[in-house]
């Protein structure tokens, strides 16, 4: 992204106060220069072997240090998403419809969507589909709330989201160019309210 954006320099710094060798713990920071005028963009990034993938256990200090400069272009180049190193790992296990829930049989502190840290993050999970796939986000909204029959995914329930990010991994597997068709058609949607 950096070089296709033109951007003129990446300088990261290991924070070391906050960083903790014998406990894997790294923080870094990195500032993105846009310009020889720009006074930098500046992104933190953390990681230890909490909060990394198995796959890269060993190799927290290059995780931080990419996890900085990936907070660092975002901010600098106004992009929404976050990166698929934040977003856990593949193999991380999803919540069982047994476990825990309030007395009002919704999940964690608040009943949103995914919104209160649990451990399955719908809306992560969702993100990381719509990289992965290469999706545009504005459809896979509009068709979110369609699938869930609601005026906009965030009124949806924890299970209808769970259903639809399902409905969706497995339409992106199995058929992606019908995926892609069938999204395209809620562009016109999208459009209208836009006029």
């Amino acid at each position: 992204m950096a070089q296709r954006r033109r951007c003129l320099g990446i300088r990261t710094v290991l924070q070391e106060r906050q960083s903790d060798p014998v406990a894997n713990r790294w923080v870094f920071r990195a500032t993105v220069f846009k310009s020889s005028h720009s006074k930098g963009f500046v992104g933190y990034g953390d990681a230890d072997p909490s909060n990394v993938s198995p796959l890269v256990r060993g190799a927290e200090m290059r995780v931080a240090e990419t996890r900085a400069v990936n907070r660092a272009l975002r901010k600098a180049y106004g992009i929404g998403l976050c990166s698929v190193e934040e977003l856990g790992w593949a193999s991380e296990p999803a919540r069982s419809a047994a476990s825990p829930s309030n007395s009002n049989g919704t999940h964690g502190s608040n009943g949103s969507n995914g919104s209160n840290g649990s451990p399955s993050r719908l809306r992560d999970k969702l993100c990381l589909l719509i990289r992965q796939y290469n999706l545009d986000p504005t459809l896979v909204k509009e068709y979110a709330a369609h699938f869930c029959g609601t005026e906009t995914i965030k009124d949806a329930s924890r299970e209808l989201v769970e259903s639809f990010i399902s409905h969706l991994s497995s339409s992106a597997k199995e058929d992606l160019v019908g995926l892609i068709c069938k999204l395209n058609s809620f562009s016109r949607a999208v459009e209208e309210v836009k006029q």
